[in-house]
Order: structure tokens, then C-alpha cells, then sequence
């Protein structure tokens, strides 16, 4: 009897129970009772897996329109760049610019003793090769930027040095020193291109060739605030007498050059209305720098 009750419980037993609580993890009947979620969750992953994972020839498109987005942005910035360029060399040369800083130690050193002390120096023409000046590093005739830049800067570190000592350094008067001197420089500058326009002067002197000229004079100032620091007034005015008589020297035999006709550049004399003006518009502007440097410094050395 119990052999025949049990014969038709165990079906139904199997039945009720889960496939997960049979001993051997087999299943006779199939569950319906949950199945039925299965077939429309199915279909959901269906439709939704294309939008995740993506069509094939999605990557296809988006590489093409990247690298032709990619190519179209980069000829923008060459275009503009070029158009930046042209119009900033239109102003300022800056292709010009690297032959004035084309300098060495030897072309500096030899150049600051010209500077100094020009009394013996003969040739003053400027080295040609194929219609085309030299670099200043191969020749001391030639004007450079670099020399007037690092003058500039000392300058206006040696005169805070000289306020500093006075007890008069601020950061307010420093700037005025500086702003004062760069003012005047460029002020000198146009006065003089006016001048060669209103004399109709045929030279081949650039703005950045007088820019340079015009420069040189940092080196007699500093020399001059140097000593006048280091052994007081007397030593300053000594110094910076000789050092405006230097720079005299220099611009006279350098702008002759460039100024005068070729009677004067080889020494004869000087005829005509027009090579006069030449020539008091040289001695002029030769004339012009030992008044800007004692300007600039007479203040600083007390």
C-alpha cells in the first residue's frame, strides 16, 4: 500500500518543485508558468540591440566626415595663419628681423669696442654678397638689434639700480623710466624718416637700420651710469663725455655711408643744395644722441 501512495505522489511532488530542487538538475515538464515574459523580453533585445551595438556602416560614415572635418578645419587655421603672417610682415618684417639677431660673441664684443672707442676703426662700408648685406655676425659694419635690445634692458635694470641706492625705487618709477626712454626712441625714430622724406633722400637705410642706429646710444649711458655708481658724479660726467663723443664718431662715419653721395663717402667735397642738407641732416642726427643720453641719465646719478 505505501509502495502504491508513493507511486502517485512523486509525480506531483516533481511537478511543484523548481528545476534548481531537483537532486540532478534535470526537469521532466517544462514550466509554462513563467515563460511566458521570455519571447517578448527576447523581442525587446531584438529591436533594442541594432540601436546599441550599431549598423555596420555607422563607423563607415562617421571615419569619412571626421577626417573631412579634420582637413577643413586645418586648411582654416593655414589660411589663417598665412593671412596673419602677411599682413603683420606688412608692418613688421619679421623675416627681416632674424638677420639683425644674426650675431655671435666675437661680432658683440668687437662691436661694443667700435662703440666705445671708433677713433681707429678705417672701413666703415657694409660687406655685400650677390646685392645682399652680410650677416652682422661676419661683418662689424652691419646694424643689428641686438646690441640696442639687450642695451634697452640693462638700461632700465642699471637705472632701478640707481633709484635703489637713492632710496627712491619703486615699482611705479620704473616704469615711467622705462616707458620715458622707449618714447623717446621711437619718437627720434619718425622724426627722422620724416626728415629723409622731406629732404627726398635715395637711401637704402630701413626703419629697423635707424631703429638699430638709434639704439647704440644705450651703451654710452650705461657706461656712463656704471661709473657714475661706482666713483660718483665727476667719473659720470667724465665718462659719459668721452662716450657721447664716441657715438658722434660712429654715426657720422656709419650715415655718411648711407646719407651722402658717393663724392662725400670717399672724402671730397661736398656740392650741391642737396648733399648739404644731406650732410646737416647727418650731423644732426649724430648730434641728437649725446642730448638723449645725458637726458635719460642726469637724473639717476646723484
Amino acid at each position: 500500500l505505501l509502495q502504491t501512495l508513493s507511486f502517485y505522489t512523486e509525480p506531483s511532488m516533481r511537478l511543484r518543485n523548481s528545476p534548481g530542487d531537483s537532486p540532478d538538475g534535470s526537469q521532466l515538464f517544462e514550466d509554462t508558468s513563467r515563460a511566458g515574459p521570455g519571447p517578448q523580453a527576447g523581442y525587446r533585445n531584438q529591436q533594442a540591440g541594432p540601436q546599441t551595438a550599431g549598423f555596420p556602416g555607422q563607423t563607415l560614415l562617421s571615419e569619412p566626415m571626421s577626417n573631412l572635418a579634420m582637413a577643413y578645419g586645418s586648411s582654416l587655421a593655414s589660411q589663417g595663419r598665412e593671412m596673419v603672417d602677411k599682413n603683420l610682415d606688412r608692418f613688421i618684417p619679421i623675416s627681416k628681423l632674424k638677420y639683425y639677431f644674426a650675431v655671435d660673441t666675437v661680432y658683440v664684443g668687437k662691436k661694443l669696442g667700435l662703440l666705445v672707442f671708433p677713433y681707429m676703426h678705417e672701413n666703415w662700408e657694409v660687406s655685400y654678397q650677390q646685392d645682399t648685406p652680410v650677416a652682422p655676425r661676419f661683418d662689424v659694419n652691419a646694424p643689428d638689434l641686438y646690441i640696442p635690445t639687450m642695451g634697452f634692458i640693462t638700461y632700465i635694470l642699471v637705472a632701478g639700480l640707481a633709484l635703489g641706492t637713492q632710496s627712491r625705487f619703486s615699482p611705479e618709477l620704473l616704469g615711467v623710466q622705462a616707458s620715458s626712454a622707449l618714447v623717446w626712441l621711437i619718437m627720434e625714430v619718425l622724426v627722422v624718416l620724416l626728415s629723409l622724406y622731406l629732404v627726398t633722400v635715395n637711401t637704402d637705410l630701413t626703419t629697423i637700420d635707424l631703429l638699430a642706429f638709434a639704439g647704440y646710444k644705450y651703451v654710452g649711458m650705461i657706461v656712463g651710469l656704471v661709473a657714475g655708481l661706482l666713483f660718483g658724479k665727476p667719473a659720470y660726467y667724465l665718462s659719459l663725455l668721452w662716450c657721447c663723443a664716441a657715438i658722434f664718431v660712429f654715426m657720422i662715419r656709419t650715415l655718411r655711408l648711407k646719407l651722402l653721395s658717393e663724392a662725400a663717402a670717399e672724402g671730397k667735397l661736398v656740392r650741391g643744395a642737396r648733399n648739404q642738407l644731406r650732410m646737416y641732416l647727418t650731423m644732426a642726427i649724430a648730434a641728437a644722441q649725446p642730448i638723449f643720453m645725458y637726458w635719460l641719465t642726469f637724473h639717476l646719478v646723484r
